[in-house]
Formats: structure tokens, sequence, C-alpha cells
């Protein structure tokens, strides 16, 4: 199971109730943060999200409202304890980018370990069933888009097990496709016991970017896409498109192209204070938007997953 939870909304700037758009991923005790502008390690914690947990920062890219918090964070992981390292993943330059942050912070009692990522480099290991992937966005500068899928365990069938005479007690080994050996001597595979596949979980993120198609088949079948919508009315598609930004519709129009399960939109405007005035037209696009609101989570992966 993936908890979700997308911590701040924002884009450009901090507001007094808003804070800038950064999401949290975590698993077991370990997290994945995706991008850190002023005040993240706050929006944070009023979302109660563990920073002890942190494991991996992916940064989409180098713009002040994405990067600008990361010293703030990176010393206050220090003063919460961390000794084990923090993975810092990004497009080409990201090692410079952070190391040239990291003036004003200079000594961590953690290391850091920087990945670079790209179209040619795009797969990465988080831990553990858990992976990472990304696409180059259309924003001006290099941007990546993040997905992460929690890969999970074929359908165990206890009826077979028990028809086999399998004592309960070996069932996880089974699962976890190691084969077995009965007292009486029979050997027990795992594809006796198994009912197939199951889908992965998955969380797809894209902003800051103009509406490409790439994001579509790169977040098929995703049971979450977090898009930017910077703006709910389509009279402003002149000046997203300027600044290389996706409209509300923009953001539903790929979510039902890519046959994700849900929508969350996020990233807005500072100079739209009430972007939920426009989620019914949304809605009529791709029924399950939802306009995203600072510290809302969701656990993915469960029979019936609960927000």
């Amino acid at each position: 199971m993936l908890t979700v939870c997308l911590a701040g909304t924002g884009g450009t700037l901090p507001l007094s109730d808003r804070w800038l758009t950064c999401c949290w991923i975590e698993d077991g005790g370990k997290a994945i943060l995706i991008d850190c502008g002023e005040g993240t390690q706050i929006a944070l914690k009023q979302a109660g999200c563990k920073l002890s947990h942190l494991e991996m920062l992916l940064l989409t890219h180098f713009h002040a409202d994405h990067i600008a918090g990361l010293p703030g964070l990176l010393l206050t992981l220090g003063n919460y304890g961390k000794t084990t390292p923090l993975t810092i993943c990004g497009p080409k330059g990201v090692q410079d980018v952070v190391q040239s942050l990291l003036i004003i912070a200079p000594v961590l009692p953690y290391p850091l370990v920087f990945q670079e990522l790209s179209a040619e480099n795009a797969g990465f290991s988080c831990w553990g069933d858990v992976q990472g992937s990304c696409i180059p966005l259309s924003h001006g500068v290099p941007c990546l888009g993040y997905r992460i899928d929690q890969h999970r365990k074929p359908i165990f069938n206890p009826q077979k097990a028990q028809a086999l005479g399998i004592p309960p007690k070996l069932f996880g080994r089974l699962h976890s496709g190691q084969p077995v050996t009965l007292a009486d001597g029979r050997e027990i595979t795992p594809d006796q016991v198994l009912d197939g596949a199951r889908a992965p979980v998955s969380l797809c993120y894209c902003t800051d970017t103009l509406p490409i198609p790439e994001i579509a088949r790169f977040a098929q079948g995703a049971d979450l896409m977090i898009a930017e919508g910077m703006y709910g009315e389509d009279t402003m598609r002149e000046k997203v498109q300027e600044k290389g930004h996706m409209l509300f519709s923009d953001a539903a129009r790929l979510a039902g192209e890519a046959g994700a399960a849900r929508l969350w939109l996020t990233h807005f405007s500072p100079a739209l204070e009430h972007p939920e005035d426009f989620i019914d037209g949304i809605q009529e696009i791709f029924p399950d938007a939802v306009v995203g609101t600072d510290g809302m989570r969701i656990v993915l992966g469960q029979k019936t997953d609960t927000k």
C-alpha cells in the first residue's frame, strides 16, 4: 500500500492558506518527497508527515517554487536526527544545483546521494518492491514527471493450498515465491497455489508542463494521477501556454485518456483564490477529478482505497 499526502497545492509562491505544491509518498516507514518549495518542512509537519521517514527526494525542475525550501528541509532533517543517506533525484545538473543551495547549509549529519534522470535514464529503484520512472515534460526548462509503482505479490489461493494439504505456516513462503517441501516428501511450487499476477499500485505526478500526449501514456492505468491546473477557466489558455502550464480541463482530459482511477488537481496560481468553484465543469470531462487541498491524503492499494 502507498500512503499519498498532497501537503501543498500552490504554484509560484506560498500563501497564508496554501503551501507550495509538494507530494509525500510513504510505504512501510519509508517515504519519498516530490519537490520542495519554500516552507515545505512546515507543510509536511502540518500534514502529519514524519520527516524521519524520508529516504528520497524527487525534484521535477529547478524553479524556485519547487526547490527554494531545500536548505531548510535538509537542515530540519538533521535536527530530527537523520544519519542515513538521502537520495536526491532530478534533471541533469541536480547535484550542482543542490550543492549551490547548500552554501547556506554546508554541514549535514548525513550523506546526500545524487542521481540524474532523463529520457535515457528514466528508471530508478526506491526500495524493495517500490520502483520509480520519469518522463521529460514541456516547461521551457528541463522538467520531469514521475511515476511510482509498488509491485505486489501474486494472488494467493488458500483453497488450493488446503486441497494440497499444505500447513498454513508455509503459506507465506509460497506467497513469496519460494517452494516448500511437505512432511510426506512432496515439493510444492508457488505456481500450484497462486492465481496470477496483480497490477501494481501506481501514482503519476506531473507538474509543470504543457499538456503533451506523452503524459497520458505515462500515466496509463494509474490509481492516482496528480496533475497541475494553474487556472480553472479555459479563457486563460493563452497565458498558461506562454509559461508552459496546464489548465484544469487539460489535466482532466489527460486523466481520461490515461484511464486513471482518479485525478487530483494541484499547483494553482496565486490569483486563483477558489479553485473549487470550477470542479463541476471539470467533472463533466473526468468524473473522478478532485481539487487538491493542502494535507489531503489517500491510501492506495487497499481493497477499498481510503481517503
